[in-house]
């Protein structure tokens, strides 16, 4: 009996459930816990009016991000899709938005985040390997250009990567808070700044930085199509990802507050570097720097494995940019879409070179356009409620609408703070995401024409 001809027609390559509860976990700590925990701890505490006040501020930041966690889990639970938030805002608001949406994660978030992320790289690096005149952006863009092809290679390489930096990373943070609250001499705690004065409504700006410094735990929603068993794991890794980042936190503070004391830490530039000079001298100095050199390192690979995953759900709706809708069977991972990424990062790299600060010029491009995103993709929740009321939700947020209502208004709240205090920086990132308005035009166009 001759054999039946086999069909060699192939379905396209689509993600797969390849990653599990401790791969999305160190996902979502590598992505949150970067350099700004050895930035911002100075100016929160500059901020805060007290020791308690402050330490008050970040178990906050923890409660409002868990908060925020748990409206989405919700969405990736109910819409398990590789495009993220683009797929919830898809499905609230309609293909147009979620366009302007993607396209502003090409061209500002996701590769804005990078950029940032590979300065704070590269300024670390200078510090223990000085390259020259323009060393933080070789050391920048020679990173972005390492880890793109390590994901390039596949999902588990970019995931094993993943966990072994996150790994690394939560060390180091722990080898800082040993030195504080083990080694360091006690500082004076009680004492406020000068800077920060009874009454003022310093706390706001306080929490600005904090939350900042608790960003980019919603990229988790980006591997929702690849976690397993897909729906149930989701919850737990946010969750479980949430007190992790919340205690790291508190304990890093803990032990600045101790070694450094309030006022101490209010007038440190490099908080945790004067902590591990006090402590280890020279020699700890230069441990900070690969420590924070380190961290940089992990969030760079992390938000370089999630974002190409909204330029892939991108190509995979509109054919003008059908050419990032392909998915690598045999790497596991979207090609050309880390390609375009690496591009566009590398790109703002050598803008920022040229503006000479770097990690400024990137915070000030990414951070109204992103909280503009995350304020829509909060409120996507209510309207998915309604227009999708018989959708299976395998989990639902607890005290809807206050809690979904408390993570809108904090975003609201950045979105408006980003706007006053960037200034230039916010229009031309602004700016940026007015430019997608043309190619969603032509894209409208093309699909008519067909």
């Amino acid at each position: 009996m001759s054999e039946k001809p086999k069909d060699t027609t192939q379905e396209p390559a689509q993600p797969e459930q390849v990653l599990d509860l401790r791969d999305a976990i160190a996902l979502i700590v590598g992505l949150v816990v970067g350099a700004g925990i050895f930035k911002t701890p100075s100016l929160v505490a500059a901020n805060a009016g007290g020791a308690w006040t402050m330490l008050a501020a970040w178990l906050l930041g923890g409660v409002v991000s868990l908060t925020g966690a748990l409206c989405y889990a919700e969405l990736a639970t109910a819409f398990p899709h590789a495009g993220g938030d683009y797929h919830f805002l898809s499905r609230a608001y309609g293909r147009k938005l979620s366009f302007l949406f993607a396209w502003a994660r090409l061209a500002v978030i996701a590769t804005g985040s990078i950029a940032l992320l590979a300065f704070v790289f590269g300024d670390y690096c200078s510090r223990l390997y000085p390259l020259g005149e323009h060393s933080s952006a070789l050391y920048a863009a020679a990173i972005v250009i390492v880890l793109t092809a390590v994901n390039i290679a596949g999902v588990k390489a970019g995931a094993r990567t993943q966990n072994w930096l996150t790994m690394a990373e939560v060390l180091g943070l722990l080898a800082v808070a040993v030195a504080g609250l083990a080694f360091a001499p006690g500082a004076a705690t009680a004492a406020a700044p000068a800077a920060a004065e009874p009454g003022q409504p310093a706390f706001g700006l306080c929490m600005v930085f904090v939350l900042l410094t608790y960003g980019g735990w919603n990229e988790a929603a980006y591997i929702s199509a690849e976690l397993k068993p897909g729906r149930k794991n989701m919850l737990r890794a946010l969750v479980w990802s949430m007190f992790i980042i919340t205690a790291l936190y508190l304990l890093v503070n803990l032990a600045y507050l101790r070694g450094l004391g309030l006022d101490g830490m209010a007038r440190s530039q490099v908080v945790a570097a004067d902590l591990l000079q006090q402590v280890w001298g020279n020699s700890g100095a230069r441990l900070i720097s690969i420590i924070i050199a380190l961290s940089a390192l992990t969030s760079i690979n992390a938000t370089i494995m999630v974002g190409a995953r909204s330029n892939y759900a991108l190509g995979c709706d509109w054919p003008v940019l059908g050419f990032l809708g392909h998915w690598n069977a045999h790497t596991g991972s979207p090609t050309q879409a880390l390609l375009l990424q690496g591009a566009v990062a590398l790109a703002l790299i050598a803008f920022g070179a040229f503006m000479r600060q770097g990690f400024e010029t990137m915070v000030d491009y990414t951070a109204p356009v992103f909280w503009l995103f995350f304020l829509l993709t909060g409120l996507a929740l209510f309207v998915l409620r309604w227009r999708e009321p018989q959708r299976s939700r395998p989990f639902r947020v607890p005290l809807y609408p206050l809690l979904p209502l408390a993570f809108c208004a904090s975003s609201a709240w950045l979105l408006y703070s980003s706007l006053v205090y960037t200034r230039m920086g916010a229009l031309v990132g602004v700016g940026v995401l007015a430019a997608g308005v043309p190619l969603l035009a032509l894209a409208l166009r093309r699909r008519s024409n067909r």
